[in-house]
């Protein structure tokens, strides 16, 4: 009996300082905590039709490609500093810090921009096996995303993205409205 009346106050000592040595949950980090939900902007073909150029229709609705080296990937060879959108819905894709030239014919990507408006998809379309590159507000067809050949950037992948799925914007110039965001309520920062 000596023995319990000894043991058992050990015992829960030893059960505290379990106890304390447990993690403490980590708190949501401040960028979790403010970001905004994303509204999907839905429309029929009739409606995009009416808004996009048929090639720009044909790639972001349809999931064609665009031709390489055409007069898209020219202009963005030429582009300089500023951000990329998406052409049916305006949310922000990639800027052109993520920009790179990968000789592949189409707008090169190491990563999308801090806004995070990207979905990737498992596309086995055409007889392969590829990481499909989707608007995550509108569901518009971008492009591909590829890892692993060995480009020297801080990701090693390579956003393959058509140019007709994107508006640029230079540094300093207007953005367009994104449609897909939760408006603010008045009074709110």
């Amino acid at each position: 009996m000596k023995r319990y009346v000894i043991l058992t106050p050990l015992l829960a000592l030893a059960l505290i300082s379990f106890a304390e040595d447990k993690p403490k949950a980590e708190a949501p980090k401040e960028a979790e905590k403010k970001e905004q939900p994303v509204m999907k902007v839905e429309k029929s073909d009739e409606d995009w039709r009416k808004m996009l150029t048929e090639e720009q229709f044909l790639v972001t609705r349809k999931a064609a490609t665009e031709r390489p080296h055409g007069a898209e990937y020219e202009k963005f060879n030429a582009q300089g500093e500023g951000t990329y959108y998406c052409v049916c819905c305006g949310s922000e894709l990639f800027t052109s810090k993520e920009k790179f030239h990968s000789g592949c014919g189409w707008p090169s990507f190491y990563d999308q921009s801090k806004a995070k408006n990207i979905t990737e998809k498992r596309d086995v379309s055409a007889g392969m096996v590829r990481v499909e590159v989707v608007c995550k507000v509108c569901d518009a067809h971008l492009g591909h995303v590829f890892e692993g050949e060995g480009f020297k950037t801080p990701t090693d992948r390579r956003y393959c993205i058509n140019g007709v799925a994107m508006t640029f914007v230079e540094k300093g110039g207007k953005p367009p409205v994104p449609q897909g965001k939760a408006e603010k309520k008045e009074g709110e920062k």
